[in-house]
């Protein structure tokens, strides 16, 4: 794959405490300049994200970030809000906690009513994956292909751990019903994001790569 050609599975990202609004402006301006599949900031400025950019680029936001243990009315109304506000995409944490007491049933429900409150726009449901057994993470796979969500995303990169080349193939292994997978953290080098994308990612959520991929255009 040539350079250029993966800039549009880029969620290009800044999601740190203490991001500020220029530097915000600057990651959309990037996005547009670029061509990515979206720019993911946090919920606060997706607003005045959406206004900057006017439609050039799809705005992705989060909810339940970045531990997942928000009650489910508050991760809908964080969606509904995301939503209204203008966000194209909407990255969720699911609650690790109910995976570990086995409550699926109650993830499912969770991951569909925040899908409802997102209509038409994309859901990326982030199962953490660093904290997650190998049995867990299958049927969590199995679980968001059951769900009405559009992706399946590794990690929110605050947990310790982010996505890994074993996590995306077995990903590719078990979801089904056309469910994409989204690989997030992790992403240190363009090899990494060409080995992500040939293991079956179809998003690389990063704050790097954007700037490793123009140094290495540029020789």
């Amino acid at each position: 794959m040539e350079k250029c050609e993966m800039f549009p599975f880029i969620d290009h990202t800044l999601l740190k405490q203490d991001a500020t609004w220029q530097q915000i402006r600057e990651l959309c301006q990037e996005g547009m300049d670029y061509g990515v599949a979206s720019v993911c900031i946090p919920p606060s400025f997706v607003l005045q994200a959406a206004d900057f950019v006017q439609g050039k680029v799809p705005i992705c936001t989060v909810i339940g970030f970045p531990n997942g243990y928000q009650s489910t009315a508050v991760k809908v109304f964080e969606a509904a809000q995301a939503v209204k506000d203008g966000a194209s995409e909407v990255d969720m944490v699911i609650h690790i906690g109910r995976v570990k007491e086995g409550r699926f049933d109650d993830v499912l429900q969770e991951i569909n009513a925040v899908k409802e409150a997102c209509g038409e726009k994309i859901l990326k449901v982030i199962i953490e994956t660093c904290l997650l057994t190998e049995e867990e993470k299958i049927t969590l796979c199995q679980l968001v292909s059951r769900s009405k969500a559009e992706f399946i995303k590794t990690s929110t990169g605050f947990a310790g751990g982010g996505a890994t080349l074993a996590d995306i193939r077995l990903f590719r292994e078990h979801v089904s019903n056309g469910t994409k997978i989204k690989a997030a953290g992790g992403i240190k080098t363009v090899k990494d994001a060409e080995d992500f994308l040939a293991a079956g990612a179809e998003r690389l959520g990063t704050s790097s790569l954007l700037a490793l991929l123009r140094k290495e255009m540029k020789g």
